[in-house]
């Protein structure tokens, strides 16, 4: 009983410590706010029943974003046919409004990635996770993350320098 109470107040702690980190996570899946906050909340809820399945704590962290990796990529597969905007995008998007976001052109990229290749860089340069610990969130070994990261940075990269080009002519 102390060791899951143990558990639990760690598990509470990592969640407080990466709120702000989870919560962009599950929204560079979803572009959603109140859909980031469900997928969130659910996550949180899968944690906690699934806690006795931790093995170490030392990897709490990796552990608690694959659940909302998972968490995400079922909600996107449960409303694949229906894309909802929060107001924010649906202002950004609006003609005759200004882009609220300098890096548009990144978002569109990325967004046209593999969500194989879009979940290594979300989590490699927007949550800032080693390459060790993407591999634990995905369940994936480190070659084949360190293969994906690569990949995608050449997609990005082309299809930056083609929309470079597509704008300049």
């Amino acid at each position: 009983m102390i060791i899951k109470k143990k558990l639990e107040t760690e598990l509470i702690t990592c969640i407080t410590e990466h709120k702000e980190h989870v919560y962009r996570l599950a929204y560079s899946y979803v572009k959603n706010q109140q859909d980031a906050l469900d997928i969130v909340q659910e996550a949180i809820q899968k944690a906690f029943a699934a806690a006795d399945t931790l093995k170490s704590e030392a990897s709490i962290k990796s552990w608690f974003y694959r659940i909302v990796v998972n968490t995400s990529l079922d909600f996107l597969r449960k409303h694949k046919k229906l894309t909802v905007m929060d107001d924010v995008t649906m202002e950004a998007i609006t003609p005759g409004s200004e882009d609220a976001y300098p890096n548009i052109d990144l978002e569109r990229a990325l967004e046209d990635l593999p969500t194989m290749y879009r979940s290594v860089i979300t989590l490699r340069y927007f949550e800032d996770l080693k390459i060790d610990e993407i591999a634990d969130v995905l369940k994936e070994n480190t070659s084949t993350i360190k293969t994906r990261l690569y990949q995608a940075l050449k997609l990005l990269r082309v299809k930056m320098i083609d929309d470079t080009l597509v704008e300049v002519n």
